[in-house]
């Protein structure tokens, strides 16, 4: 390494330095307080930022390996970025690189026809890599101050290399028009392809505008040819980067930087929140209040179906018949004498697809309700239809009529086990469906002793 690199490399460290003492007066600073909210989306945030950088390039990587010489060299490197912040732990960011590489070999290991030392020239190196947030050590804040990253994307570059070998012998790539072992290119020419960056780094927070980093790239150039010299089988030549550099936040200043926000801290703190569990405090009563007012709704004090606060005859005796405001349904009155023409088991008749008593009726089923009461025994009321409508429609119907019949005499004081009810449909007719007048007397109700 010479003196001028020697001092680059120097200024480089003092940058350093003064970054990581700005960040130490950062991170002793309480966390600034933010009105963002975990589901309030990237336009509550500043995503858009900037950098510049300065480093070291070399022909080697960290992962071992070096290029076709065994002896390197540090050089000058610098470069420009622009980020995109998509989320709090991911970015897109378009990198610009310039610098030179070289490195020699060992001289007790070289012959008069092998290289000795080689001089790269990087016109440029652009790359689109994305970058993923890994970690912080200031979690539990709000926003971060130190986090670190990992990189990795893919990139286009320019080059142009310039190999002395032992002999004395120069080739420089961009001054002639025919390379080593006859590669063709233009006449100052760069020689162009691609290459992967991979890195880490490390970054601080040093005001709410700027930040500084400190990262490390390998980069995988998809040639052998990046040193000048074409190495025995398929090996790609590699280059790396190690860097500080600034990063300015663009956007407006009421927002935070999304990077540095933190969204498990934003999530606890929204859950501390008091007015957030005055909120919740207030929807507790609400579904309370909602909650009383349904069993206030349900509730039937008497008994009779209705709810109270629909009720308009609380305390109706239980197993009173009903109606749909609570109050006691009139008893048909019992006549205690009938005609003496009237044996209480004839025909009932009702009106077409009715299963409504007619007035009509009373006097039979009054007689009727005599005899079961002071005689005792059984009775079965069979019920009937007309064959207008279907054969399913005309069994219910019967059903109902003879029901009809049963309520009405339990109404007036028979007990219920004394009364069974059959329904027949459209079976059994006494008289023809063709005409009104048969259809008239096949809409009945019979009643037979058991």
């Amino acid at each position: 390494m010479n003196y001028s690199t020697l001092k680059k490399s120097l200024a480089v460290s003092l940058v350093a330095l003064t970054g990581l003492a700005s960040v130490a007066v950062a991170q002793d600073a309480p966390a600034t307080t933010s009105s963002t909210k975990v589901f309030g989306g990237r336009g509550q945030y500043r995503t858009w930022s900037i950098g510049v950088n300065g480093g070291v390039l070399a022909p080697v990587i960290a992962i071992g390996g070096s290029n076709d010489f065994n002896k390197w060299d540090v050089n000058l490197g610098y470069g420009l970025n622009i980020r995109k912040q998509l989320g709090h732990s991911f970015a897109l960011e378009l990198n610009g690189l310039r610098g030179k590489v070289s490195g020699s070999n060992d001289a007790a290991q070289v012959t008069a026809s092998t290289a000795r030392e080689f001089e790269t020239e990087l016109q440029y190196a652009v790359d689109l890599r994305g970058v993923i947030n890994v970690g912080s050590i200031d979690f539990l804040r709000r926003e971060n101050s130190v986090g670190f990253f990992v990189t990795a994307g893919g990139g286009y570059l320019a080059y142009a290399p310039k190999v002395t070998y032992t002999n004395g012998t120069v080739v420089d790539w961009k001054g002639k028009s025919t390379g080593p072992v006859g590669d063709k290119h233009d006449a100052k020419d760069y020689v162009k392809g691609f290459y992967i960056p991979v890195g880490a780094g490390v970054k601080f927070k040093v005001s709410e505008r700027v930040n500084f980093n400190l990262g490390y790239t390998m980069n995988f150039v998809d040639a052998d040819n990046f040193d000048g010299v074409y190495a025995k089988g398929t090996t790609k030549d590699k280059f790396s980067y190690g860097y500080a550099g600034l990063e300015f936040s663009l956007g407006s200043s009421a927002k935070p930087s999304l990077e540095w926000s933190n969204p498990l801290a934003t999530m606890y703190d929204e859950l501390k929140d008091p007015t957030l569990r005055q909120e919740v405090e207030a929807l507790k009563n609400r579904v309370s209040n909602v909650e009383k007012s349904v069993e206030d709704l349900k509730k039937d004090t008497d008994g009779d179906g209705v709810a109270d606060q629909f009720d308009k005859c609380p305390g109706t005796p239980a197993g009173t018949a009903v109606d749909g405001s609570g109050c006691p349904l009139p008893k048909p009155e019992v006549t205690t004498t009938a005609p003496s023409n009237v044996t209480g088991f004839e025909k009932i008749g009702f009106d077409f697809n009715s299963s409504v008593l007619k007035t009509e009726s009373y006097p039979t089923l009054d007689k009727l309700s005599s005899v079961l009461r002071e005689n005792g025994g059984k009775v079965t009321v069979n019920g009937y239809a007309s064959s207008e409508g279907t054969a399913a429609y005309n069994l219910k119907l019967s059903k109902d009529r003879a029901n009809s019949v049963k309520t009405y005499l339990v109404n007036s004081g028979v007990s219920a086990s004394q009364v069974a009810t059959k329904g027949f449909g459209e079976a059994n007719p006494i008289a023809s469906n063709d005409t009104e007048e048969g259809r008239i007397q096949n809409r009945r109700v019979e009643t037979a002793r058991n």
